[in-house]
């Protein structure tokens, strides 16, 4: 079962570190809402993503999440390499949107493999620069875009990476996302729906009138 699933996700490395990566990976499945990384925790190893939608977010000390950005299918976290490359504590939270099945690798190989395999160092590369990217996106959208802006933002970017146009959690889930309160969130929900671009039912919201 590993074994298919790894050669159908991860074609373009080597077959040689496909090969190693089934020897001394971890296949694991994670339900939504379970935590895959914590904050504040040491990462023995790092998660290849096989399927499924994980969501990486950054609280503050009032609990509030910042979203930062999304793994799918053939990406691994940044963020979590950052980590395991410098023994330092994660920073960010990473938890499954949905059901997930990810490969756990042990975080001593990520070094031997960037020196040994090209196209592992090129995948690595790859995912600093598109996280970097979102990052910045991030940054821009708090700084410059309007609540009701970075909320629209929001269904975009998840239609992007999924191509679900249904969204399941609560106002305040929603809210904790874009680091504003239940109250301001369910009101420009509100507006959206009034002009027609979002149907709301409870814990449920069909966004695809806005793409």
């Amino acid at each position: 079962m590993l074994e298919e699933n790894l050669l159908s996700s991860f074609t373009f490395l080597e077959p040689e570190l496909q090969k190693e990566i089934l020897e001394n990976g971890r296949y694991k499945t994670f339900e939504a809402g379970e935590n895959l990384i914590r904050e504040g925790q040491y990462i023995a190893g790092f998660p290849l993503v096989i399927k499924g939608l994980i969501r990486v977010t950054k609280k503050n000390q009032d609990g509030n999440e910042l979203l930062l950005y999304y793994l799918k299918e053939n990406e691994v976290c940044a963020m979590s390499l950052t980590c395991c490359m410098t023994r330092q504590v994660s920073q960010v939270n990473a938890v499954a949107e949905e059901s997930v099945r990810v490969i756990i690798l042990p975080v001593e190989y990520l070094d031997i493999w960037i020196n040994k395999y090209p196209f592992w160092k090129q995948f690595v590369m790859q995912t600093f620069q598109n996280r970097f990217r979102e990052l910045i996106d991030v940054v821009e959208a708090i700084a410059f875009m309007k609540l009701d802006e970075r909320l629209i933002r929001f269904f975009e970017e998840r239609h992007s990476k999924t191509g679900s146009k249904t969204y399941e959690g609560t106002h305040l889930d929603l809210a904790m996302q874009l680091n504003s309160s239940r109250e301001v969130i369910s009101r420009l929900l509100k507006k959206l729906e009034n002009q027609g671009k979002v149907i709301m039912y409870r814990n449920f919201i069909d966004y695809s009138g806005l793409l």
